[in-house]
Formats: structure tokens, sequence, C-alpha cells
């Protein structure tokens, strides 16, 4: 952390954390229950989290004077699920399948609506299936960390269905290329897919993940998992031609050294 920036630990819904935005010119908004699975059980902690938490910063933030941006992390779980594993732009139909996407896409909804009514920048940013170095374990999130570290234990990864669900891998640098590109556009207000435009089978993932570490073992398959989108891969045009977004990373490319850094950090 920068020696100049000021820490404050707190729940996002905490007075003291709200506040701390009220005079900013940018805010990122990234605090999140973020588990799609766990979402159907944690339905209220979901909802006080993604949906009150960002009510409560979008409250101090319209009260700042300054005129300001406010770049909310939303996801692809606002999205229905796609019947084919093509790209989809953001007009493709909303109709979230998990509690975590309808909390998400309320969550948005306020930040557009608010953000409009008091003359402020509000954007969303619908990021898909992020990966990269520093992820923390997780059984409900980040396949690439789980796969790996089950794999590193002797023991075989559960892949829900048949492996076949097609999944947009973007990279966290490009993720936060987005985020520096919507801060950085003058008139970036909107909504906008963060992916990389590709889609990966999750057998794929399973597949070149145990191949880097040289361990042949066939995975668990178990019934499909719910509140998953089968099909998710993002258009992003969008990004593209007004925030001048371009992603760097290939997942084929670039997950061989994201292996490497959690085999290496056991994380």
């Amino acid at each position: 952390m920068p020696a100049d920036a000021e820490l404050i630990v707190g729940d996002v819904t905490d007075t003291a954390v709200a506040e701390s935005v009220q005079d900013c010119e940018v805010v990122f908004h990234l605090a999140a229950r973020v588990a799609i699975r766990s979402s159907f059980e944690f339905i209220v902690e979901d909802v006080a989290a993604n949906v009150l938490g960002t009510a409560s910063l979008l409250k101090a933030f319209a009260a700042s004077p300054n005129t300001g941006k406010f770049i909310f992390a939303s996801s692809m779980a606002v999205y229905a699920d796609s019947e084919q594993a093509i790209p989809i732009d953001e007009n493709y139909i909303k109709d979230p399948i998990s509690p975590y996407g309808i909390s998400k896409f309320a969550a948005e909804m306020l930040v557009m609506r608010q953000c409009k009514s008091v003359q402020k920048q509000g954007i969303a940013l619908r990021l898909f299936n992020t990966y990269g170095p520093g992820q923390i374990f997780s059984p409900y999130v980040g396949v690439v960390t789980i796969f790996t570290r089950t794999l590193m234990a002797g023991k075989a990864p559960s892949i829900f269905g048949d492996g076949l669900q097609c999944r947009d891998f973007v990279h966290v640098d490009d993720v936060v290329r987005g985020f520096l590109a919507a801060m950085d556009e003058p008139t970036a207000a909107g909504v906008y897919n963060i992916g990389s435009g590709i889609g990966t089978t999750i057998n794929d993932v399973y597949r070149t993940i145990s191949d880097t570490l040289n361990l042949e073992m066939s995975p668990n398959y178990e019934n499909v998992a719910q509140g998953e989108l089968r099909y998710s891969i993002a258009n992003i045009d969008k990004a593209r031609s007004l925030l001048g977004y371009e992603p760097q990373h290939r997942f084929d490319r670039s997950i061989v050294n994201v292996i490497r850094e959690i085999t290496e950090n056991k994380q």
C-alpha cells in the first residue's frame, strides 16, 4: 500500500467507511460477497453487503459537492444463461439465476440511477471470470486456484457438470486496465463488459493445469452447480470502442505463470 494512502478497516455498510468516499473524485467500489453457489445459503448476507453496502457508499458519494465518477465492479452473473458459446454484449438479457447475480444487478441499477440523479458519472464494469496471481483460495471462487491447489494436495478436483461449460477468463491485470480506462475516459458513464472475448471450457482449464503440473489425474464429475451459467463469454466491443480497453493476456499463454505463482507461494 502506498505510504500516503489511508487505510480504513470496516464493513462496507459502516458509516465511517461510507463517509470516506465523500470528497473523492473517483470511487472504485469492489467490496462484495462474490460466491455464486453459496449465495443461495447466505442470501441475507449477500444482499446486505452487495446492495445495502453499495447504497450506503452512493449516499455518501452523492452528498459530496465534487463532480466525480463511481466505478462499480459488477458481474457477468447479471446475465441470463446464453444458449450458445458465443460472446454476448451489454444488451443481452438480464435475468440472473443466482442471488449473487440478482444482488449485483440491483446494485448496478442503484449506481446508474443515483449517479445520474446528482449529475455524476456512474460506471458499471461487468467482470467475467477473473484469474491471476494473488487470488486467495476459496472452495467457491477461482477455478484456477481451486484446481491447482487440489491437484498439489494429491486429490482429484471436482468439475460440476460435463466440463463443457464455457467461460471467459480475464487476467486480473486486464481487469485493472478496465478500471483505469474507465477512470481516464472523460465521458465513460455507462455499463461495460470486461473480459477477454475468448471462451474456454472447464475441461480445457483442467487439462492445461494438470499438464502444466505434470499430474495426470481424472477429475470427479458431479452434478451441475445451482446458479452457475453454462455459457458466459464477453463481447468487449463497447469497452474497446468507448474506453480504449484492450486485454493483453490470453488464458492459454498466461496460465502457466499463474500456476507457477500459486505453486511457489502455496496460496
